[in-house]
């Protein structure tokens, strides 16, 4: 198959996965990112194959793949394609490689999400009883860079010892747009309410913690304005307020 024939297939199954729910009165939007990766070599023609299907269910690029030895700048000229065509991109940076990863994936690539990015604590130190961010994680944090953080697969790759150290929390606490997502749900095993269940007994989360990391990742989606505030406003929040209720 080609690459083409590829992505229309995986199209045509979230196409029919659509289909299905709605027959059982469920509303399912689903959106897909198209990523290289970094040791292929293929950057530019992924690039190119993600903006011929951006009105037919893909919504960016990434690149994904071993950090170390394979920086994102090897790939610019994929991200200036996307760029130029006013589209949307995120990249892999700061799981297996530190704050050199994280700069150019920001710097040169103007990366609008950074696929883990849990490696910024680096640039985040403890004195005196107080947190003091390095300009990088500022930078970071003051643009409001989301941080797509994965904290199962982070600990089944390496990348954390465990759910209870891993830095999502202080990240969460120091403000930065964290949002929660599972990486590899096949590898790992796992699902968005595992995954936000691990995190909450870990880190004692209540529902308001939870309902700011669901925000978090709305605001931060590959998806029109208009209707990313049409699902906060008649999805999210009214989810939460249910949950709430006694």
């Amino acid at each position: 198959m080609t690459l083409g024939e590829v992505v229309n297939a995986a199209l045509a199954g979230f196409a029919t996965g659509t289909r299905l729910a709605h027959d059982e009165g469920r509303t399912i939007i689903v959106r897909t990112i198209i990523s290289a990766m970094r040791q292929a070599h293929m950057s530019e023609e992924i690039a190119a194959l993600a903006i011929s299907f951006r009105d037919h269910g893909v919504c960016g690029f990434d690149i994904a793949g071993p950090e170390d030895g394979f920086p994102p700048t090897e790939h610019l000229r994929a991200f200036h394609l996307i760029q130029r065509e006013n589209f949307h991109l995120t990249v892999h940076a700061g799981e297996a490689f530190g704050l050199p990863s994280l700069w150019e994936a920001v710097q040169f690539c103007n990366a609008e999400r950074l696929g883990h990015g849990v490696r910024i604590v680096d640039d985040i130190t403890h004195v005196q009883g107080r947190y003091e961010l390095g300009r990088l994680a500022s930078y970071i944090r003051d643009r409001r860079i989301p941080l797509e953080v994965c904290p199962t697969s982070n600990v089944h790759t390496g990348a954390a010892r465990s759910i209870a150290s891993h830095p999502i929390e202080l990240l969460r606490s120091l403000r930065f747009r964290v949002t929660v997502n599972t990486d590899n749900r096949l590898m790992s095993g796992i699902t968005m309410s595992s995954e936000f269940e691990a995190c909450a007994r870990a880190f004692d989360w209540t529902l308001d913690d939870m309902q700011w990391l669901t925000l978090n990742a709305a605001k931060s989606a590959f998806f029109q304005f208009d209707r990313r505030l049409a699902m906060i406003d008649t999805v999210i929040k009214p989810g939460y307020a249910a949950l709430r209720a006694p």
